[in-house]
């Protein structure tokens, strides 16, 4: 199934420094939403991530930057499913792998701490 996120939408924003009016494809969809995010990586489209007021189903979109609907999945879920999904024995050596453990009495859990956000952060 295609997500809004797969094309590329005319997307407009201004703000006032307190409320924002966001366009879409030239739908003003600010009414429908409870906040936004915008961002831009290297070498990447910007991704703009709209949150929305219940319902969802009112929300019209078409096509020219990535657009993304946030769910309000508590975030404790998806750290819970990226905690699960963790092999020990490879976290455990990746850890002590690392060029900066420091040889203090918490050096293999800092590291391994290190790790997981490293690797939740996208590094290999």
């Amino acid at each position: 199934m295609a997500s809004l996120a797969d094309d590329l939408h005319a997307v407009r924003i201004t703000t006032d420094g307190v409320r924002a009016a966001v366009t879409v494809d030239g739908h003003d969809l600010s009414a429908s939403l409870n906040g936004y995010a915008l961002e831009h990586r290297a070498n990447q489209p910007p991704l703009l991530v709209l949150y929305a007021r219940p319902p969802v189903d009112g929300a019209v979109f078409d096509g020219y930057a990535q657009v993304a609907v946030a769910s309000e999945a508590p975030p404790g879920e998806a750290i819970a499913a990226f905690l699960a999904s963790i092999d020990p024995a490879r976290l455990q050596q990746a850890a002590l792998a690392r060029d900066d453990l420091d040889g203090s009495p918490t050096e293999l859990t800092t590291a391994m701490l290190r790790q997981l956000a490293d690797w939740a952060a996208g590094a290999p």
